[in-house]
């Protein structure tokens, strides 16, 4: 367990945590550890579904690249986020795990898991850590903002409540899916108190190709494997990485279409559409492709010609020729550098709650270092329900612990604050 820093400890206070995912539990954890009463609320039945859902494929924790190179995953807000990460980064994040008796290792690709590789004896040890330092927990307990006395007021099964509390931590996720108790209800409140806000966007997104009807009902969701996409964006940063992603039957998605999902995204808003580049060979150069498109096929067509030379088939065959033209299948040289870099349009986002996460929400410049709104004192704000983004691969939940851990030490600094001024 975390303990609280030298100076924190305070009279019991009663503190209410809104949001029952890991920044929310993790702020909930240094509030207790500071001696206070804490209660958390959550409006789902259980706790940690999103944080759950992660974990289905792999619970892909944090990464183990260096740290400059970490916290480059955080695009412009890399810097507001790097004392957060420094204080409770990667490293200790393994470290708090393995105090819950859970083991990590770190995978080929720097990814970081628990050795089960699932979430769930991870939340289940956690809970159970919190439960037995006395945080109290209320599941159904759905958040609707402030009465006019300036109590949290919640609708539950059995009517609505009211919580008077010395301080509040909210951590209630952003935009995307909304059916696990993320979904942005919380704007117009915190708006109403004077909090600045980033408008939500999706992040982590799949993205609108405007697909013929034969490619979309014939390889909706077939994977598209080892390749390499290219993306130069406003600034004129072009960069390339090699991945797969998957057709979905109105475009494109996966973790290779994630890792440039928000300067797409930015993209497509600034001037409507977008255009990636998809090298579908990346292991074999323009002349070698070219060589081998231009060996003679004698009486076999195109297609099996592409397949016998270059084993270039299937959803990559038909990829090729949804966003290519009869004259680049009649010219060789032509033919080959699309192969090489095939222009793929992009034309709309997907819908916010389609998203894996969310980009905007709380701006941190309505925040103090302690993650307090500067409108509402007493208020404090972690996770994803703040104004920053980062691409799937363990960053996202990074960022989310981190945040926690710093709204619950700062609440508990915040209160040791008031204690010394009664």
């Amino acid at each position: 367990m975390i303990e609280a820093r030298e100076g924190a400890m305070a009279s019991a206070a009663n503190v209410a945590v809104i949001g029952g995912g890991p920044a929310g539990l993790m702020a909930a954890e240094q509030l207790a550890a500071a001696g206070h009463s804490v209660a958390v609320y959550d409006a789902m039945p259980s706790f940690g579904r999103k944080f759950l859902l992660a974990g289905i494929g792999g619970m892909n924790i944090t990464h183990s690249e260096p740290l400059p190179v970490l916290l480059d995953r955080y695009g412009e807000r890399r810097d507001t986020l790097a004392p957060l990460i420094h204080a409770f980064g990667p490293d200790a994040l393994r470290a708090w795990i393995a105090g819950l008796g859970i083991d990590t290792f770190v995978g080929s690709s720097g990814k970081v898991f628990p050795t089960e590789m699932k979430a769930a004896p991870l939340l289940r040890a956690w809970l159970a850590r919190l439960r037995a330092a006395g945080v109290v927990f209320h599941t159904r307990h759905r958040w609707t903002g402030w009465n006019d006395a300036g109590a949290l007021a919640f609708d539950t099964p059995h009517g609505a409540v009211t919580v008077d509390a010395d301080a509040t931590v909210l951590a209630l996720g952003g935009g995307s899916w909304a059916r696990l108790g993320s979904d942005g209800a919380w704007v117009p409140w915190l708006q109403g108190v004077g909090a600045d806000i980033a408008p939500l966007a999706p992040a982590n997104c799949g993205f609108d190709a405007g697909w013929s009807t034969v490619l979309a009902e014939k390889f909706a969701g077939a994977p598209i494997k080892s390749v390499a996409l290219t993306f130069t964006d406003a600034g004129g940063k072009t960069e390339t990485r090699r991945g797969e992603f998957v057709l979905t039957q109105t475009g494109i998605e996966g973790n290779l279409v994630y890792a440039f999902a928000a300067r797409i995204r930015d993209a497509i808003a600034a001037q409507g559409e977008a255009t990636v580049h998809l090298d579908l060979l990346p292991d074999f150069t323009l002349a070698k492709v070219e060589a081998e498109v231009a060996h003679p096929r004698g009486s076999r067509s195109m297609a099996s010609h592409l397949q016998s030379r270059l084993n270039l088939k299937g959803a990559k065959a038909s990829l090729l020729r949804e966003c290519t033209g009869k004259d680049d299948f009649a010219d060789p040289a032509r033919l080959a550098a699309r192969i090489k870099a095939l222009p793929v349009r992009l034309l709309a986002a997907r819908p916010l709650d389609e998203a894996i996460s969310s980009a905007g929400g709380v701006r941190f410049e309505a925040l103090d270092n302690g993650l307090m709104l500067r409108a509402k004192p007493g208020v404090f704000c972690a996770g994803e329900m703040l104004d920053w983004e980062a691409p799937t691969g363990g960053y996202l939940l990074t960022a989310c612990f981190a945040t926690g851990c710093t709204a619950g030490l700062g609440a508990a600094d915040w209160l040791a604050a008031q204690g010394e001024k009664a």
